[in-house]
Order: structure tokens, then C-alpha cells, then sequence
């Protein structure tokens, strides 16, 4: 369950590298940061791992931003995205090397994504030429197998969730359309969820299905911070100490990670969300 309040404040460390567009995941104590684009907007395929400081990890085979992640810092998984061309490559995360895995159906970049490194989705996103997707698949067993699309196709959406337990929020929903919906995905099939108070895209997300935080994204880049509780967005208590979007993030409602982005320059900030009315997690080293 969601806790009655929380703050955000900065992390005892910042990125080695700043990078924006980035994958994430992983806890607030033990998270995991890969991909993205430099601040000279050149592909990266660095790898950081954060245990209340950040330190080098291995790196990517395919130096890429925007796209999908999901996993543990020691069992990661990174999919899709663009170099800029829109890729497919799967790369699966051991705690020290990247290596390649059974590809995505179809290509895409700026995929929502969630699960672990062996039971993943990746929903939305858009193909080659940009245009937006609701198409869905399932990560098993190194290999990837469609499954039921979404209803309304979107990019750089929100997530929260299992591969069989997901939540997708806000999102690009038309070349200029910026939506505030939430579609659950259980078991095979979506339905609607609750509206957030704030339609963005280009965010950060963690926790469950009915247990979710949201915060970041854009267009202009906020600090909005939002908490869903089956079925309900409320605002929390507190938001980011540093507007941004195009962030990466790990953790849930609880205890949850930002890092990285567009504020509107390239930053490797990152902050910590700890909630005062319930289990924190701890960051290494406080």
C-alpha cells in the first residue's frame, strides 16, 4: 500500500556521467542506470550501478538511448531503443557484463518496460518512422512473443509492474497529444485504469500494478511527483527537488530512485524518494 507522505532530497552521489534518455532499474538501494544519449547527444553505452554511490558497470554492446529496461542491478535487461536507427537488440545484465539475447519482434524506441530479466514486457513505444505503437510483447526465456497490443498506441510512457501484472501511464498518445490514462495489463489482456492528475510523457515510474509512483517528464520538464493505489492517482506529499524529464529511475512507492534526464540541460542529479508512514528501504552507507 501506498504510505500517508514522503520527500524527496538529493542522494548522497551524483552520476559519473550525465546522460538523459537512459534505461533504469533496480531498487533505491541497489539501482542500475545504462544507455541514453551524452550531453553532446551521442549514443552511450555506459553502464553505472548505484549503492548510495555510483560506480562503473559494463558496458552496453549496443551503445543506444530510449530504450525499454527492467530486471534487478544484478539481473538487468535493456531492449529496443535507437542508435538513432530504431533497434531490436536485446542485451541481458549479469552485475558485470552485457550480453546479447533473442531480439524484439518488432523494433522500437521510447518502450515502456517491466518485469524481471527473465519474465519482461515491453509495451508501446513507436516503429521505424516514428509512427506510435501499441504494440505488446512478452520476454521469456531469451526470447521475445507478442501478445495483446494496447488499445491506444504510445510512446515514453510510465511503468510499474510484472510480465503478467503492469501498469502503463501517461505517454505520448498522438504526434501532439500528451495523455494523463493509465491501462493495466494482467494476465494477457488491458483494461482502463485511473486518469494521473498531470498528463506527461518522457517520465519515471516503479513499484506494482496497483502500487505505483510517478514522477518527472514533460513536455516541460517537472518535478511532479504522483502515487497510484489500485486504481487512484492522488498528488504526493512532496516532488522532486529538480524538474526534469527524460529521467530514469528504480524502486517503487516506497523507496524509489530519480536519476539523470533533461532539466533542460543533460544532468546526472539524482535524488531519493523516502516515504515518512511506512518501510523506507535503506541507501547504502546512510
Amino acid at each position: 500500500a501506498i504510505s500517508a507522505g514522503g520527500t524527496w532530497s538529493a542522494a548522497p552521489a551524483n552520476m559519473i556521467t550525465q546522460r538523459e534518455s537512459l534505461g533504469g532499474t533496480g531498487t533505491q538501494a541497489a539501482a542500475l542506470a545504462f544507455g541514453g544519449f551524452n550531453p553532446t547527444g551521442t549514443n552511450s553505452n555506459a553502464t553505472e550501478e548505484y549503492n548510495g554511490t555510483w560506480s562503473p558497470g559494463g558496458t552496453l554492446n549496443t551503445p543506444r538511448g530510449s530504450l525499454g529496461s527492467a530486471g534487478t542491478q544484478t539481473a538487468g535487461l535493456a531492449f529496443g531503443g535507437e542508435t538513432p536507427s530504431v533497434q531490436n537488440a536485446t542485451e541481458q545484465y549479469n552485475g558485470s557484463v552485457w550480453q546479447n539475447f533473442g531480439p524484439m519482434v518488432t523494433g522500437r524506441f521510447r518502450v515502456g518496460g517491466s518485469g524481471t530479466q527473465a519474465a519482461a514486457l515491453g509495451a508501446g513505444g513507436a516503429i521505424p518512422g516514428g509512427t506510435l505503437s501499441g504494440l505488446t510483447e512478452e520476454y521469456s526465456s531469451g526470447t521475445w512473443g507478442a501478445v495483446a497490443s494496447l488499445p491506444t498506441g504510445r510512446r515514453s510512457v510510465g511503468s510499474a509492474g510484472t510480465q503478467t501484472a503492469t501498469s502503463i501511464f501517461g505517454g505520448l498518445q498522438t504526434p501532439s497529444t500528451v495523455t494523463n490514462t493509465t491501462e493495466e495489463y494482467t494476465n494477457g489482456a488491458w483494461s482502463p485504469g485511473g486518469n494521473m492528475s498531470i498528463a506527461r510523457n518522457r517520465l519515471a515510474g516503479g513499484g506494482t500494478q496497483t502500487a505505483a509512483l510517478a514522477f518527472g517528464g514533460g513536455p516541460a520538464a517537472t518535478a511532479a511527483t504522483e502515487e497510484y493505489n489500485s486504481g487512484v492517482w492522488s498528488n504526493a506529499p512532496a516532488n522532486m527537488t529538480i524538474a526534469r524529464t527524460e529521467l530514469g529511475g528504480a524502486g517503487g512507492p516506497t523507496a524509489a530512485l530519480a536519476f539523470g534526464g533533461s532539466d533542460p540541460s543533460t544532468t546526472g542529479a539524482t535524488e531519493q524518494w523516502i516515504t515518512t508512514g511506512g518501510t523506507t528501504g535503506r541507501v547504502a552507507g546512510t
